[in-house]
């Protein structure tokens, strides 16, 4: 066996990493409730390939209903393709900043489930309306305005993405977990009423697994939360009560309808949604009417208010849906954390 080579006088100090840099690696643990919940989303792993797709056949639905399902999960894309890059880019910020061991792996658990959450828009789309969302030829008056409205959005999508590069290295904790805890709670919401409502078993089954990853990620949003919020500082609760009006609008395209004045959408976007989404409603998809939405996007705010009023966070004004708050000016969409 070789002999050790010790250099006089000592070993040379490695020199220091400049940061971020996920190097030194580390393994603390400082929450343990955080890596309970990552290992039980190692238990509860679930493939969206397994979903009994032979069921959902083309021919059960109208050519109407089946451009209404397929646009409206191309409306929910606009939100779930973007989790997986969402929370693959707060995963890297995570091990940059060396937050602890659970926090990074929570991420990879949610970068994962958001995985199979847009599977599940691609494999619905593909099977009921192959080329879809925007690589097909519409045919008539009807698909033209599907087409066009998803183009609408995808572009307001690619909006709130760059805001959102910029953001994760801007804003704190607390003010990137706030926005992530309006998404989780906004899908848990949205998932549960899609569950009860659908009538289609794959629907049904899909809606149930979702909504079950969304409530775990609230959940690991909510610990993490409770360690942050603490030591806050008034300027970073202002920014949090605008995060909570920007969280609003942009949810609201998917848990309701798109606030007047923030989207850049055409003048017709709106009343061609509506059609769209009534045919998607009419083929059993399980869409919530205009005014179960409402009311379920008034009891998931009530929820997030009676959640950061603890904290001493200002609740912002909803004028949308009569709930009364601190008024927040115009919203830029670089300041929106895009997330689902």
């Amino acid at each position: 066996m070789a002999d050790l080579t010790i250099p006089e006088g000592g070993f040379w100090p490695a020199p220091e990493i400049p940061q971020p840099n996920i190097y030194p690696m580390e393994w603390r643990v400082e929450t343990e409730k955080l890596a309970a919940i990552y290992e039980k989303s190692k238990r509860v792993v679930w493939n969206p390939a397994d979903l009994p797709w032979d069921g959902l056949n083309p021919d059960d639905f109208t050519r109407e209903q089946r451009l209404g399902i397929m646009y409206w999960f191309a409306v929910l894309a606009n939100f779930d393709a973007s989790g997986p890059a969402v929370f693959a880019r707060a995963t890297i910020q995570a091990f940059e900043k060396h937050e602890e061991d659970p926090v990074r792996k929570c991420f990879f658990s949610i970068t994962r489930d958001e995985m199979n959450h847009e599977e599940c828009c691609q494999r619905t789309i593909a099977r009921l309306w192959p080329g879809g969302p925007l690589d097909w030829t519409p045919s008539d008056d009807l698909e033209s305005a599907a087409h066009n409205n998803i183009g609408w959005l995808y572009h307001n999508g690619g909006r709130y993405w760059t805001g959102y590069t910029s953001a994760v290295g801007k804003y704190s904790l607390p003010v990137l977990f706030t926005s992530f805890m309006m998404g989780e709670m906004a899908a848990s919401t949205l998932f549960r009423g899609m569950a009860s409502g659908t009538r289609h078993p794959v629907f049904s089954e899909m809606f149930h697994r979702i909504g079950r990853d969304e409530s775990r990620h609230l959940q690991i949003c909510m610990t993490i939360l409770e360690n942050e919020w603490p030591g806050l500082t008034d300027e970073t609760r202002v920014l949090i009560t605008r995060q909570l009006r920007a969280g609003f609008v942009f949810l609201s395209m998917i848990l309701w309808e798109p606030p007047e004045g923030f989207w850049e959408l055409p003048p017709y976007f709106l009343a061609n949604h509506r059609v769209l989404m009534d045919h998607a409603r009419q083929a059993g998809l399980g869409v919530l009417s205009y005014e179960e939405q409402a009311e379920n996007w008034r009891v998931a705010m009530a929820r997030i208010r009676a959640i950061v009023e603890r904290w001493g966070i200002a609740f912002p004004a909803i004028p949308e849906l009569d709930l009364e708050g601190v008024p927040v000016d115009f919203i830029d969409p670089e300041d929106i954390i895009p997330v689902f």
